[in-house]
């Protein structure tokens, strides 16, 4: 009866929902592995505590919290069909979830491997500037991409952020509508003068955008995106690196100069500071005010 009950939900996945063969592969899987938990009882006589009990065992095994979840979620489908066709006290599965997955470190640069991005040889082509820049700023101010491709070069009625190179700060709309403030460094702010003594030449109907395609527009973020990446690549960098590894890079750097997790949570936009706890688990020692310190070319100031 099970048995005849997997198949036939099989051949309604396959001839009514047309899922792909690879899909259907992965149901047939763990609809095998609900089969042999159930042995050789009926399949809706299950109750929650036989699948809490396979959940501990997959998890024990090393099985991974998605893949759990993966599984969790196929026998859920599944129920919800045979509730349809059989008598059943509730659905078994409803009310179970996978163990939370273990929180990880961001990936981040080593400060030598964001030594060599930024040190990386530059051409004087205005494409070649203006890319530096952009690495520079997101590095610098721990952008999100979306943010950064928001940035006008100065504030306007519809500007969503904006760029003060009198202040050496940039404005940009993060999370949740949240406006903030950030320090832009000194080496960013070079880059951003020696792309912007060029930019002119990129400038056509609309002049607002920081950064703009050659076509004129704002550049968007996934061309942003590929330029980081080809940037790194040119570099030598081995890890795939995209902007929220610099935003990552920016973070855990800076925590390592300064120590100062609040001042960090600012800078990121973060809303709670436990979502900036990540980027360490050590103990901070004394509080030092230090931004350009963070870059890896940096020197100390007089």
């Amino acid at each position: 009866m099970s048995a005849d009950n997997i198949a036939d939900y099989l051949a309604v996945l396959k001839d009514q929902r047309k899922l792909s063969e690879h899909t259907l592969r992965g149901y047939t899987h763990e609809l095998s592995e609900l089969r042999a938990l159930a042995k050789a009882r009926p399949l809706e006589t299950l109750v929650a505590a036989d699948i809490r009990g396979a959940v501990v065992r997959a998890h024990a095994a090393g099985l991974s919290s998605r893949s759990i979840a993966h599984r969790l979620s196929a026998w859920r489908a599944f129920y919800r069909w045979l509730a349809e066709r059989v008598e059943m006290p509730a659905n078994p599965v409803a009310t179970v979830r996978a163990p939370k997955r273990a929180k990880t470190l961001p990936k981040a640069l080593s400060v030598d491997d964001a030594k060599q991005l930024m040190d990386a040889p530059l051409s004087d082509s205005p494409e070649a500037l203006r890319d530096h820049a952009i690495l520079e700023l997101f590095y610098s101010s721990g952008l999100r991409l979306a943010e950064l491709v928001g940035i006008d070069i100065s504030q306007n009625k519809a500007s969503l952020g904006w760029l003060n190179l009198d202040s050496a700060e940039v404005t940009v709309l993060g999370k949740g509508k949240r406006m903030r403030t950030v320090p832009v460094g000194s080496k960013a702010i070079d880059a951003l003068r020696a792309w912007i003594a060029v930019r002119d030449q990129f400038v056509k109907a609309d002049a607002s955008p920081l950064f703009l395609s050659s076509r004129g527009n704002r550049m968007a973020p996934g061309v942003v995106r590929e330029r980081v990446k080809r940037m790194a690549l040119m570099a030598g960098i081995p890890s795939n690196v995209h902007p929220h590894v610099l935003r990552h890079s920016f973070a855990t750097h800076v925590l390592q100069s300064s120590g100062d997790l609040r001042a960090v949570q600012e800078l990121l936009g973060h809303a709670n500071i436990t979502a900036t706890q990540i980027y360490t688990s050590l103990d901070f020692q004394h509080l030092a005010r230090v931004y350009d310190s963070a870059h890896p070319r940096a020197k100390k100031r007089d």
